[in-house]
């Protein structure tokens, strides 16, 4: 019986040891394959790097048509970059699940044979002696015997009994990892996604500067030209729809909103660099916050609302309001516009939650480079309108039409805004 009871241990370590040496192999070879994919990204890292600083030198120099298609060619660049680091992440995290997988087989197999043998041994030991364990203990000749039958039989099922809950502990940590690792995958992806809608946005856009070098007939005066007839009309765009605003009359109960300073929003953006204040600027009033986005840079809505409405005023005048804009009526009072977007995400009617993406940043309508521009309101003050346009030939446009009293400093309730997040 001694001898049953020892070969059964003997099969069950066996089986152990050949089950991770095969997983060993198996996961020797996926390593390589994962450090094989990190030293790639390490170098399209520094790729990334190096495009990132011509970039901004490029930003930095006197605006001309050569030095807009310079730019935008280098973004471009960047993107793809970016899209091919992104494919090259996704891939590892890919491989890292199968190696999750390859383990969680492994201890699966492992476990279920442990129980086989276990079940095994139990068949065997009634087979041999139909006496029950007390039976065959008082059967034993002297009491050394018995002593020894009793620990031996005591020590087989405590250490099958300790390799089981072993074995299930690794393999629910191991779940464990999976899910984790197929939650970081399915966020790779989407980013991947995103990467994606960033080139097009990109294509799209040195599309239209290579055109201008067609409308322009490659002189650079024609585009300087261009350039302040496009200021002169933001201009009287601006003029007209705070003519309209008003007009609009409307008296803020400040019951309807949240308190100033309690943070009912969340950041719009994961990168926080305030570069234009609400408030005076340029002698005019600025009634919205600008961050520094560049273009693609996911945006997020800030609380719990409805998306009432969409649209792009680049298609009636060009260059001289939000461009393609979002805007989104929230549960708490108040309601906001997200200006100067490259893709819109999200469609008029949409529920959202704070942190989905509506949008991606850009630079379109009435923009000086790409950034996120935000305009706060108490939502009783605030709804998309269409008007004619008097600084563009009297062509009607759409977008969130305010009472001048319905506008609030975005500022005052988002989370508190370091010095560091500001641009000196």
């Amino acid at each position: 019986m001694r001898k049953i009871i020892f070969s059964s241990i003997f099969i069950i370590l066996s089986m152990l040891a050949f089950y991770s040496y095969t997983s060993a192999q198996t996961e020797g070879e996926l390593r390589n394959q994962i450090n094989s994919a990190n030293s790639q990204i390490d170098q399209i890292n520094r790729e990334i790097a190096a495009l990132s600083n011509q970039i901004a030198i490029t930003s930095d120099q006197k605006n001309t048509l050569a030095n807009a298609i310079a730019s935008l060619t280098l973004q471009r660049n960047k993107l793809i970059k970016e899209r091919t680091q992104t494919e090259k992440k996704i891939g590892i995290t890919g491989l890292m699940i199968k190696t999750l997988d390859n383990q969680i087989v492994t201890k699966n197999d492992t476990l279920n044979k442990s129980k086989e043998s276990l079940s095994s041994l139990i068949k065997s030991l009634y087979q041999q002696d139909r006496l029950t364990f007390l039976e065959r203990i008082f059967s034993q000749n002297d009491i050394a015997s018995a002593s020894r039958l009793y620990n031996d039989t005591i020590k087989l099922n405590e250490g099958i009994r300790n390799n089981i809950d072993d074995v299930s502990k690794q393999k629910a940590d191991l779940t464990v990892s999976k899910n984790k690792k197929e939650e970081e995958k399915s966020v790779l992806t989407t980013l991947k996604n995103t990467l994606v809608a960033k080139e097009k946005e990109i294509a799209a856009t040195k599309k239209e500067k290579d055109s201008l070098l067609i409308i322009t007939k490659n002189k650079e005066t024609e585009y300087q030209k261009m350039l302040a007839e496009q200021l002169k009309r933001k201009v009287a765009f601006e003029k007209s729809i705070e003519d309209y605003e008003s007009q609009i009359q409307f008296i803020l109960n400040p019951n309807s909103i949240p308190k100033a300073g309690s943070s009912p929003f969340s950041w719009p953006l994961n990168s926080i660099i305030i570069t234009s204040p609400y408030g005076s600027r340029w002698g005019k009033f600025h009634y919205g916050l600008d961050f520094r986005a560049k273009v693609g840079s996911p945006v997020k809505a800030m609380a719990s609302g409805t998306v009432m409405g969409t649209g792009n005023t680049d298609i009636a005048c060009k260059g001289a309001s939000f461009g393609k804009w979002v805007f989104i009526k929230y549960d708490n009072g108040l309601s906001s516009t997200y200006g100067h977007l490259s893709e819109i995400n999200t469609a008029e009617g949409q529920k959202v939650v704070a942190g989905d993406i509506v949008a991606l940043s850009g630079n379109t309508g009435s923009s000086t480079g790409p950034h996120l521009h935000i305009s706060v309101y108490a939502s009783g003050g605030v709804n998309v309108a269409t008007v004619p346009s008097k600084a563009c030939n009297g062509k009607i446009f759409t977008q969130p039409i305010a009472a001048l009293s319905s506008y609030l400093n975005p500022s005052l309730y988002l989370p508190k805004i370091l010095a560091t997040a500001i641009k000196k």
